[in-house]
């Protein structure tokens, strides 16, 4: 028990000390040690390397995973060392409604089938999504994280060690200046001769026991500051080892980007290989749709054109100059959409059907 109260007594000297120095440098009372150049160079990199490495970290994570809470949760998980249970992605979420959808409003009708095709094609475009999340998390995100967690940490502690070092060296440097000026003072005046008439002689004697007693201080503070700095260029050559590290992190991390940029190219590809075997698959089922839209613009076109006639039977629309319909529309229209009444309406109304619906949109007009 006494050695620790001795201990804490000198730990708590220690930390008076430091916190006095850091106290006077802060207003401008006390010399503070200043490093070099070099050396202040490496810890601004180390410091932006840091900052931009949480922030680069923090918005993959967002880009990955945009839901918060999710983000909360699965940090959570992390730091419990459990497993992080499997989530659904939001491209086979849309794909279960969507196969529900088609199975309760029927299976069997246009719409049903394009939603059962879309449904597919969205749980590819998640399972896709699934597999670059994964890989996107241990080729990138994992190396970062153990970087912050792992080598930062370690930088930092050391840091914090020389800061204590400097603070303890510019104590000792100060404490052997104020021990320098008492010694030369107490010398000062024990140089000065005693005059033996006066009733108390002892003055002199008390100088040079003064000086003597300061003497032994300078030396003493002399040898302490050794010591300090000695600690101090120990601990300031460990610390610019890590700083100097930071190189090798950089390049661990070009080498992690450009693994994430290969996984997110690998990504975008699947999913634009999902989609355009969906377009092509709407496309074949489309054409009969717009087709037998066609149909019912021919029916339209006959009733018109009968109209017209029974206004006008003058009428001709073959000076229009109209151009026909595509000849697989005309051939599901019938042998009266040929008609030139019916070549002008139908033509008509598949330019208007064209800004309309997309659906007629596809390349049917030869």
């Amino acid at each position: 028990m006494d050695f620790n109260m001795k201990k804490l007594a000198s730990d708590a000297g220690i930390f008076f000390t430091r916190a006095v120095q850091f106290t006077e440098e802060k207003f401008g009372q006390a010399e503070k040690t200043e490093l070099d150049a070099h050396f202040e160079n490496l810890l601004a990199r180390a410091d932006s390397t840091k900052n931009w490495t949480e922030k680069i970290l923090r918005q993959t994570e967002v880009l990955l995973q945009p839901n918060p809470s999710a983000r909360v949760e699965e940090f959570l998980y992390e730091k419990l060392d459990r497993k992080v249970p499997s989530r659904v992605t939001n491209g086979e979420l849309l794909a279960q409604y969507m196969a529900d959808a088609a199975s309760e409003l029927g299976p069997t009708t246009p719409y049903g089938k394009t939603l059962i095709k879309v449904a597919e094609a969205e749980k590819q475009l998640g399972a896709a999504e699934r597999d670059f999340i994964h890989t996107a998390s241990i080729s990138f995100l994992t190396p970062l994280r153990n970087f912050l967690e792992g080598d930062w940490k370690t930088i930092s502690k050391e840091r914090r060690l020389l800061q204590n070092r400097r603070l303890d060296l510019d104590a000792c440097k100060a404490r052997l200046k104020k021990a320098k000026a008492a010694e030369a003072k107490a010398t000062c005046e024990g140089d000065t001769v005693p005059d033996f008439q006066e009733t108390r002689p002892r003055n002199y004697i008390l100088s040079a026991s003064a000086s003597a007693l300061w003497n032994d201080e300078v030396d003493k503070a002399e040898q302490e500051l050794r010591v300090a700095q000695t600690e101090f260029d120990r601990q300031a050559e460990v610390t610019r080892l890590l700083l100097e590290g930071i190189s090798s992190t950089h390049v661990n991390h070009l080498r992690c980007l450009h693994e994430f940029v290969k996984s997110q190219t690998t990504y975008y590809a699947q999913c634009y290989r999902h989609m355009l075997d969906l377009q092509k698959q709407l496309g074949s089922s489309s054409l009969s749709t717009a087709c037998l839209a066609w149909t019912l613009t021919g029916s339209l076109a006959r009733e018109a054109t009968r109209r017209a006639r029974s206004l006008s039977p003058t009428w001709n629309c073959s000076a229009r100059r109209v151009p026909p319909p595509p000849p697989r529309i005309l051939a599901w229209a019938g042998e009266d959409g040929r008609s030139p009444a019916t070549c002008l309406l139908v033509t008509q109304l598949f330019r208007v059907g064209r800004r309309i619906h997309p659906i007629l949109s596809l390349p049917l007009v030869t």
